[in-house]
């Protein structure tokens, strides 16, 4: 059975609920709703729809810092958000594309231009997806940032690199300074504005240390190009990383999956995000977890956690 399109409808009024419900189903798209800005984002962190028909004035958290809000949510940020608006509210026009939607539609709303609007927003959003997964299949770690430095979109393998350094539905960033993250935008901005880097679009890497628990992580930034108009591409690498893993292969005997794997076990992640770290499934990274064990004479990850902690601070 084809999958039908999800619709997340973002309004505080009852009645046009039940309309744009009644009208959308019609249209045999799925509908989910929530009556205001808080609701909506509460939602969103539990499922992820297709597009999102958003009321601009709504009490409390209103349509537009809404969008600005979950703009800033990396698995969030490609979806389309559509904003209704009164007929004579041009100035939210102007807001509602600010704050990051796609287009906008005037109430009274006229069904068949809606549904029109609505389909094609969903198959540019999936054209767009099928890019980015094309680009993260073949194990690519990319960001893209606006002029200023905000960050637009990223593969999920590049995302997983930048976990804890994102911000989150409240624009904060957990456990971070956000300091980091200014330094992050800075940095992107500079790099991208150097001379041998405007002029050659290669060159130059940016690098930044972040904290991690009493260690620090290295990702080091490269520009690569416009992407589109005010739209940046970014590569993103943790070097470290590849030499630890150099370490451990060398040193115990290990192949290159299995290095990666015990690397990614001393840093205490469990199966299921190694193996969506190395894009290979939980079964196969415990398959090579059992030949890390015999290849080392260990028993379970803690004793080869120590192992491989001893190992890298031996050769560090």
């Amino acid at each position: 059975m084809k999958r039908r399109d999800m619709i997340l409808v973002v309004d505080d009024t009852p009645e046009t609920l039940g309309f744009l419900t009644e009208a959308i189903e019609q249209a045999d798209l799925t509908v989910l709703v929530a009556v205001d800005g808080e609701s909506a984002l509460e939602l969103l962190g539990q499922i992820t729809p297709d597009l999102i028909l958003m009321d601009a004035v709504m009490p409390g958290l209103d349509g537009f810092e809404t969008c600005r809000r979950l703009k800033q949510v990396p698995h969030l940020s490609h979806l389309p958000v559509v904003f209704m608006t009164g007929l004579s509210d041009t100035g939210h026009v102007v807001k509602g594309l600010e704050a990051g939607g796609v287009d906008y539609v005037t109430k009274p709303i006229v069904v068949d231009e809606l549904i029109a609007r609505i389909r094609v927003h969903l198959n540019n959003a999936r054209v767009s997806h099928a890019a980015r997964a094309a680009l993260d299949a073949t194990g690519r770690f990319l960001l893209a940032t606006d002029g200023a430095g905000k960050l637009l979109w990223c593969t999920p393998q590049a995302e997983r690199l930048l976990a804890g350094l994102l911000p989150g539905t409240d624009g904060q960033i957990p456990g971070r300074s956000p300091a980091l993250a200014a330094a992050l935008a800075e940095g992107l901005i500079r790099l991208r504005q150097t001379p041998a880097v405007a002029a050659t679009g290669v060159g130059e890497v940016f690098s930044l240390e972040i904290p991690d628990g009493g260690s620090t992580r290295r990702l080091d930034f490269s520009y690569l190009s416009p992407a589109n108009p005010d739209e940046f591409l970014y590569r993103l690498s943790e070097p470290a990383a590849g030499r630890q893993e150099a370490i451990l292969r060398d040193a115990l005997g290990l192949t290159a999956r299995e290095a990666e794997v015990l690397l990614w076990i001393a840093n205490g992640k469990p199966n299921r995000d190694i193996g969506e770290i190395l894009g290979i499934s939980p079964r196969t990274v415990n398959k090579h977890l059992e030949q890390v064990f015999a290849k080392l004479g260990v028993e379970n990850r803690a004793s080869a956690t120590a192992l491989a902690i001893r190992t890298l601070a031996a050769r560090g």
